[in-house]
């Protein structure tokens, strides 16, 4: 079985080793999304990750969640994102743009006042923290079905701008409560045309993303992320059965385009998860540490178990920016801090400390 430290080759891009830097919502961008100089020091500093894997950013200003994350819609954004990925390549690295459209996990006052749109009309429960304070979330706008392939194409236009910024690619984002899973999940979808009711109609605005998201920009740039049955944020998906039939249907209609990986957020060790690796075909990183901290001898298990060929690490990538240094030489970790991980400025971002530097 492959090592940690192990060369993979993903499609066209060949990941020095398999510790893959998670998606982390860190919530400093500036407020017209755009990444700016702490953001260009971020990612340029776990640049010896095998893959960053970005925060999840906004295809659009109405996909907008949470105050202070960045954007993949405007020129300034662009030019932000620009910076990081050249900052990441002079570093020897490899960087992919996570396109996160919130849907109804986000708040009028977070997104300029643009609608918020959903599958359905369902609030989703708790609250959405603002510039005013913690709010109820608002009852969402249904899409009509005759929208469906304008918000298909705000995912597209955003990973060509991601191309276009230098990134290396994206990974569509259809998981952990956010519009493509809403539409995937029974408890927030209770559509009545041909995007709701059966599995299969529930994984078809997934499917026409990622097709179009892959006729855009190729498959070999294309990844993409599932957190089957993981019963967050109110996209509810608690019957086994129609799990297992969602999700299938979702994989094996993408597999045939070839794309670059499938990131599933869940124990590896389930049937499900290697059932989709089957049908995948290709490349799967695993991220089981959404709970508990995913360690050295955790992840190295997963592949000593053919469970995965590579693993998704976050909360350790925030506090130890050169991750691969120390768990390849055994040295102490940078313990993380929870205080520091949304908002705020370098503190928490770019001061944690590197083992030679």
């Amino acid at each position: 079985m492959p090592d940690l430290f192990e060369a993979l080759t993903v499609k066209s891009w060949e990941l020095p080793n398999r510790l893959v830097m998670a998606p982390l919502t860190r919530n400093r961008a500036d407020s017209d999304g755009v990444p700016g100089d702490l953001a260009v020091e971020y990612y340029s500093q776990r640049a010896s990750a095998g893959l960053i894997i970005t925060e999840g950013s906004q295809p659009s200003a109405r996909g907008q969640g949470y105050l202070d994350t960045p954007g993949f819609h405007s020129a300034e954004q662009i030019a932000g994102w620009r910076r990081v990925a050249d900052a990441v390549h002079a570093e020897g690295g490899r960087i992919v743009a996570q396109l996160m459209h919130a849907g109804r996990i986000s708040h009028p006052d977070n997104t300029g006042g643009q609608e918020i749109i959903a599958p359905s009309a369902i609030a989703a429960p708790d609250q959405m923290f603002t510039a005013g304070g913690p709010k109820p979330f608002p009852v969402p706008r249904a899409l009509e079905t005759d929208e469906i392939p304008a918000a298909v194409q705000e995912y597209v236009t955003a990973a060509r701008n991601a191309i276009e910024a230098g990134l290396d690619g994206v990974e569509v984002h259809a998981a952990n409560g956010y519009l493509i899973h809403q539409f995937l999940a029974p408890g927030s979808n209770e559509r009545t045309d041909e995007y709701g009711g059966s599995p299969a109609n529930r994984a078809r605005f997934g499917i026409e993303v990622t097709q179009a998201v892959v006729a855009a920009i190729g498959a070999d740039k294309v990844g993409i992320r599932i957190s089957p049955a993981h019963n967050i944020q109110g996209a509810t998906e608690e019957d086994p059965a129609d799990v297992e039939a969602t999700y299938t249907a979702l994989i094996e209609a993408i597999a045939p385009l070839g794309p670059a990986y499938l990131s599933v957020l869940a124990d590896p060790k389930l049937d499900l998860v290697q059932d989709l690796r089957a049908a995948f075909g290709g490349v799967l990183i695993a991220n089981d540490g959404f709970g508990d901290v995913t360690t050295r001898e955790s992840a190295q298990e997963i592949l000593d178990k053919d469970l995965a060929d590579a693993v998704a690490i976050g909360r350790l990538f925030i506090a130890n920016p050169d991750l691969p240094e120390r768990w390849a030489t055994g040295a102490e970790l940078n313990e993380p801090n929870p205080d520091t991980f949304y908002g705020g400025g370098a503190e928490g971002y770019t001061d944690y400390p590197f083992l030679t530097r």
